[in-house]
């Protein structure tokens, strides 16, 4: 990137700027007419110059002049007009001239702001490309946060002065030069006063504004650390927590908040003393004119027309003469700022475009096609290049990290096609360095990688990236889908474009030409991306059943159905899906019948009591919708209010929720707030001890009428979370559950229409929408009284979605779930499964493993090292596989095992071999 902002801009937009510059050059002509008409105005229809005898008239719009040669030329006799008729002729001209200067300002502003915009555009995806362009040390020296917020904050300035660049000096300066040569044209000393003032404006102000660049580059810099400093907040939000560290992170961040403050304190004061004494000299030159003018025009000098038109055009002369200087401060604010993001973007070596240039054919790897080599693969890039066939190897390859601590030290090693490596060793023995190296996540010291004999950071990422497979236990996913993330490593190039009809066509048309013109890219990011070929299906309809064998191969399914299970879905977007759904509750039942566990499931009847569920879900019988009507809003509701106070339960309930405080108060008082007995409580935490002790002192012996609105709330919400089952205090009485169901009658038997739509009641004939997918299956509760009722729950629901056809499409439910930020909404297991998952779903010639399943136990590790050999396998297949073991006891699994210790290769050969001699590898087995 060019060091020079200006420099920068004038080469991408050059075009562009000289049509604007043009343009400017035009409006200065309306522009100058306007400062002229004033003075016409004045002197002639007002003061009545030109029509001293009555009846006189003007001519009016002549347009005739005179050439060498030619003689006069006459293109208009103009017409006669009358004094009153001058006046108005030229006020409309006036008004016109208004218009074409706004006319001509409204283009020329909206040229800049696009001009600005498309340049911005480009300045940040440069920037995100060398970005992606950068070696893999650079990415453990910088903050993640500092970067973006470069790129999304410290340019947004560019764009704007990006349209300023050229066209403000040109176009201020020129309406300054206008105005300042109309006052000269008026009267010379008037001029001189007016170039006066506007030299000492132009020579002092600039110098005084020098001092906002250095606060303005220091409040920069701390702002950007700020930045990054939050950002290690978040990330280190658990280790903060487990040190009793956050009150340090407030005295940290409070003292860079005060430095913040000091410098913007010192910036708002030297900023608006520039301003003052700015407005100050643009006000002392009326002054002038008024005292100096004034006096020329008592003395005869100076007619008053001439005064009038002075003042006028100097009324325009500030403000571009102040919007000039702002120019020339922004330009210096701008420039520095570009040069700090240039430096801090400047990195060396840059991996070079051509390498990660895209590939949009398709590529054939060659353990997948039968043999064909990665000569296939290579044959695919879109240069036609490197020969990528042959073995994967290190040559006299040396590793350091990125403070020179070596690594790894004149390893060779050479793995061919096919083959089954295991990598062994102790802690920093090599081994899984070299393995990154392999997956080009840390560049050679010494020596180099090679496949096909060529170096492997010389060759396109459009072999390397697909022909080698990389995993380790590092994780980290993308804000998006499960689904989105498994696929994610298919996602080369786009190879079927997206459709488009009507406005959308049109839409996509212009962002393809504005993507050209701000150089980047126009890959449409709605294209079919995934290469269904590598994960051996050929199209999205036969995609699944790959997916299903990689999920079931990590032992990820499991996971993916509770995911699932917990899900709300809309069933207007899977119809049948919800009809199946809503059968499958009468399969479940005649399954809990036939292994005797009726009492497994209390069932949601319209005409009963539910004993599992809460008295409010009984009361309610349904699922509020929406915020008006959820948790505690639902009691200010005046329908709810109204029927449980013509029924009386109200009272009902306020009695029970004081019982269940005074039960919970006598049981739970004098208990520890960690003690596990709180767990049980659902409506009541420690914490409310206290407060429930009050209310029960001040309503003792007193009823419903005598609490306050809040305070009945408080009782009441205690009754309303009770279930007998669980809490057993022994409230519920038949009478009261009779009560209870009819309230309910009555409740949704008069519903207001807009509050039917607010609650979802329970139908067994309806799939719920506010309900998971696994309460619309079981459309009621799951018994207390069985202990390990919600696991062998979990196993007949399984079970029966299996055999009634369903469980892909609950799976497929599953793979919509979100991860969220890094996928944290999944354990550090699921993490680990999915990012193997991720690697194994595409096929390449070699796959390199680097630990990547360090959190599951040795038995699930060897479950799933087994499953996944025999993955890669099938059909034909016959992948390289490198694997660098947590468990060394599944050497046996491979046929080759590669011994590291101390940053060097020490053993290389055959299982059967390794335990026969006395070395390290026998060590590391045994220990």
């Amino acid at each position: 990137m060019d060091i020079r902002l200006t420099r920068y801009i004038w080469t991408h937009t050059r075009k562009q700027q000289m049509w604007i510059l043009m343009i400017v050059a035009i409006s200065m002509i309306p522009y100058f007419l306007s400062f002229d008409l004033p003075k016409q105005i004045v002197n002639g229809p007002i003061q009545g110059k030109g029509f001293e005898q009555p009846g006189a008239t003007e001519r009016f719009f002549d347009i005739s002049f005179s050439l060498p040669w030619v003689g006069n030329v006459t293109l208009f006799n103009g017409i006669d007009l009358t004094r009153m008729e001058t006046l108005y002729a030229l006020s409309v001209i006036f008004l016109l001239l208004v218009i074409i200067n706004g006319l001509f300002k409204l283009y020329i502003n909206t040229y800049k702001g696009r001009l600005g915009e498309r340049l911005l555009r480009r300045i940040r995806f440069e920037l995100i490309d060398r970005i992606l362009r950068f070696p893999p040390t650079q990415f453990k020296r910088m903050k993640g946060a500092e970067v973006s917020s470069m790129v999304k904050d410290e340019v947004e300035p560019l764009g704007g002065f990006t349209g300023d660049a050229f066209v403000s000096p040109a176009l201020l300066g020129g309406q300054a030069l206008t105005a300042l040569a109309f006052i000269f044209m008026q009267n010379m000393w008037l001029g001189f006063i007016a170039a006066f003032m506007v030299g000492i404006q132009a020579t002092i102000i600039p110098r005084m504004r020098r001092r906002l660049l250095v606060l303005g580059r220091e409040r920069q810099i701390t702002a950007r650390e700020l930045a990054g400093r939050v950002s290690e907040i978040v990330d280190g939000i658990s280790t903060i927590h487990a040190y009793d560290t956050s009150n340090y992170e407030r005295a940290d961040v409070a003292a860079r908040l005060g430095r913040i403050y000091k410098i913007r304190y010192d910036l708002y004061q030297w900023k608006f003393m520039v301003k003052f004494i700015n407005n100050f000299l643009a006000q002392l030159t009326p002054f002038l004119f008024y005292c100096i003018g004034g006096y020329l025009a008592l003395r005869g000098q100076l007619d008053i027309g001439q005064l009038v038109a002075v003042i006028s055009a100097y009324k325009d002369l500030p403000g571009p003469l102040k919007e000039l200087i702002d120019w020339d401060q922004l330009r210096q604010d701008v420039q520095v700022k570009y040069v700090q993001v240039v430096e801090q973007f400047t990195v060396e070596p840059l991996i070079d475009p051509k390498i990660q240039a895209i590939s949009t054919g398709a590529v054939a790897v060659g353990a997948v096609a039968a043999g064909a080599g990665l000569a296939g693969t290579a044959a695919a890039a879109s240069d036609g290049g490197n020969d990528a066939s042959g073995a994967l190897a290190a040559s006299g390859l040396t590793l350091a990290d990125d403070s020179g601590a070596r690594l790894l030290e004149h390893v060779s090693v050479e793995i061919k096609p096919g083959e089954k490596v295991a990598i062994i060793g102790g802690a920093a023995s090599g081994g899984d360095v070299l393995a990154e190296a392999f997956g080009r996540l840390i560049w050679p010291e010494g020596g180099k990688v090679t496949l096909g004999g060529e170096d492997l950071l010389h060759m396109p990422e459009s072999v390397v990236g697909r022909a080698i497979t990389y995993a380790s236990s590092d994780t980290y996913f993308f804000y998006g889908s499960l689904r989105d993330n498994l696929l994610y490593g298919l996602k080369h190039a786009p190879l079927a474009a997206a459709t488009y009809e009507g406005s959308l066509a049109a839409h996509r048309k212009w962002e393809v030409t504005e993507a050209k013109l701000a150089g980047n890219p126009d890959y449409d990011v709605n294209g079919d991306w995934i290469d269904y070929t590598a994960a051996g299906a050929t199209q999205a309809e036969d995609l699944f059943p790959s997916i299903l064998a990689v999920l079931d191969t990590v032992q990820l399914s499991k996971d993916i159905l509770d995911l699932a299970l917990r899900t709300n879905i809309d069933p207007a977007d899977r119809p049948e899906f919800a009809a199946s759904i809503v059968d499958m509750r009468q399969a479940l039942r005649e399954e809990l019948e036939e292994a005797g566990l009726n009492g497994l499931i209390a069932y949601f009847e319209p005409g009963e009591y539910n004993m599992e569920a809460t008295v409010g879900e009984n009361l309610l019988f349904g699922t509020a919708t929406a915020p008006s009507v959820a948790g505690r809003a639902i009691a200010k509701n005046p329908y709810f209010r109204k029927v449980v106070s013509e029924t009386g339960i109200d009272r009902v309930l306020f009695d029970m929720g004081y019982q269940i405080a005074e039960n919970a108060v006598e049981l739970f008082a004098d208990l520890p707030p960690d003690h596990p007995f709180f767990q049980q409580l659902t409506f009541m935490t420690a914490d409310d001890i206290p407060a429930y002790q009050l209310l029960l002192q001040k309503y003792a012996g007193k009823g419903l009428e005598t609490a306050t609105e809040d305070d009945r709330y408080q009782i009441i919400r205690l009754s309303f979370n009770y279930v007998e089952p669980r809490h057993r205090f022994g409230l519920l009485t038949e009478e009261l559950m009779a009560q209870i169901v009819e309230v309910r009658r009555q409740f949704h038997e008069n519903m207001p229409e807009d509050l039917t739509h607010d609650i979802e009641r329970y139908d067994p004939e309806k799939y719920l929408a506010s309900a998971s997918l696994m309460d619309n299956v079981l459309f009621g509760r799951i018994s207390h009284k069985h202990t390990d009722g919600s696991k062998r729950i979990r196993a007949i629901v399984s079970s029966l979605l299996n055999s009634q056809g369903l469980i892909e499409q609950v799976l497929d439910i599953g793979l919509d779930f979100n991860l969220g930020a890094g996928g944290k909404r999944l354990t550090a297991v699921q993490r680990q499964k999915l990012n193997l998952a991720r690697a194994i779903i595409r096929r390449s010639d070699y796959y390199v493993f680097n630990r990547p399943l360090p959190s599951l136990d040795h038995r699930l590790q060897d479950e799933v090292v087994r499953d996944v050999m025999k993955l890669l396998t099938r059909n034909g297949a016959n992948p390289a596989v490198i694997w660098v073991l947590s468990n060394n006891g599944l050497t046996k699994l491979f046929e080759r095992v590669l011994v590291f210790d101390r940053g060097a290769l020490v053993e290389d050969d055959t299982h059967a071999n390794l335990v026969n001699n006395d070395g390290v590898f026998k060590q590391l087995v045994t220990a």
